[in-house]
């Protein structure tokens, strides 16, 4: 029985053996199995017909790969703003003049149709008061010239239009006062630029006409650092700079609610290194209080006189505020020296006798007008060319 399961494990075995050559001998070659799906086409770069400079010549079949140019750094990418030249002071006032008698025709207008009536009584005297003191001539010059018109036209007695234009732009000119110096104190002593201070209050364009006058400045050559002495804004520190950049005027800014002084004594003292003609520093105007604006102003004026002497403190006040506008004026005159007046939005009411009444009140001149929102829109105060545009062509 033994025998007979051994010799069965052998015929299996060879059965098996059998089996598995038979596999080897017939099994399916490389060539008949089915082709491999075709390799995706690889991108190539662009080729020239220019021979290899990689030393192969035409000869050789050589060919070069034209590669894109590399990328430009980032500090090309990041430009700085392009400069801007303004245009000079000169004639600023007589290109503007149309956006100021548009606004100031219905003063102008009124006053011209009342005095070439053919009777002037008192109710008549009382209506032209009235124009006079609705546009912010102020009680007591309004007077002063009724009285000064009422006496002249007895003496001229019958007046054609031409006589009544003349009358009436001879007593506005003697108002508006054209004697008063206007210069703006904006040049150099010795090797020290002169300093203007900039104050006011928020809210009357005091920020924005710093950066005008900077470009009044620079169309008129000089060289100008503006200091960004208002530090409890961000924004007016960002906005002068904006300004600053624009003309190429160096700015010199501290930490938000940092000592306003600090920032202006680094600013002159940044003019006389560059040897900058003029230094212009804006000063905050959010302070309510009499005291905190003199002690704020006081300690501005005395840090920077370390360095240079003020040369001019402009008082920057809103055309359109009318009487409320004279009260701040007051205020500031009682706490720094004010040389000069800038009376922005002057284009934007009819009330323009304010020119007359703050150099009346304060003894101090108009020097600047903000006659519109353009960059370029800020000009020396010219009184006969103001005067014009009251009475119109």
């Amino acid at each position: 029985m033994d025998g007979y399961l051994g010799i069965i494990v052998i015929v299996a075995i060879v059965a098996i053996l059998a089996v598995g050559g038979l596999w080897l001998l017939f099994r399916p070659k490389a060539k008949d199995l089915p082709p491999a799906p075709p390799a995706p086409p690889q991108p190539t770069a662009p080729v020239t017909e220019e021979p290899a400079k990689a030393g192969l010549g035409e000869e050789d079949g050589g060919t070069t790969t034209t590669l894109p140019p590399p990328a430009p750094p980032l500090e090309e990418l990041i430009k700085a703003p392009e400069i801007e030249v303004p245009p000079p002071s000169a004639g600023r006032m007589v290109r503007l003049r149309s956006r100021l008698a548009r606004s100031q025709n219905v003063l102008g207008r009124g006053l011209l149709e009342l005095l070439s009536r053919d009777h002037l009584d008192d109710e008549v005297w009382d209506e032209i008061e009235e124009t006079l003191i609705t546009a912010d001539v102020g009680v007591a010059p309004t007077r002063a010239m009724v009285e000064e018109l009422r006496t002249k036209v007895k003496v001229l007695g019958t007046r054609t239009p031409e006589e009544v234009r003349k009358l009436l732009r001879e007593e506005l000119l003697a108002q508006v006062a054209p004697d008063l110096d206007r210069t703006l104190h904006t040049q150099p002593h010795g090797e020290k630029p002169a300093v203007v201070l900039v104050v006011g209050v928020n809210g009357t364009g005091k920020t924005t006409t710093t950066g005008k006058l900077a470009r009044v400045l620079v169309g008129d050559g000089k060289k100008v650092v503006l200091g960004a002495a208002d530090t409890f804004r961000a924004a007016a520190t960002d906005q002068l700079q904006t300004w600053g950049d624009r003309v190429g005027a160096g700015v010199v800014r501290g930490p938000e609610g940092g000592d306003p002084a600090s920032v202006a004594f680094d600013a002159v003292a940044k003019g006389i290194e560059e040897k900058a003609d003029t230094v212009i520093i804006d000063t905050a105007g959010r302070l309510h209080t009499k005291t905190g604006l003199m002690d704020e102003l006081g300690k501005v004026k005395r840090v920077i006189e370390k360095k240079a002497a003020v040369d001019e403190v402009l008082l920057v006040l809103d055309a359109t505020t009318g009487q409320n506008g004279m009260r701040q004026a007051q205020v500031f005159a009682e706490v720094v020296n004010v040389t000069g007046i800038a009376l922005t939005k002057l284009d934007g009411t009819a009330k323009g006798g304010i020119v007359i009444s703050v150099q009346r009140e304060l003894g101090v001149p108009v020097k600047l007008v903000g006659l519109g929102e353009g960059p370029d829109d800020l000009a020396p105060f010219d009184p006969e060319v103001f005067v014009d545009a009251l009475l119109g062509d």
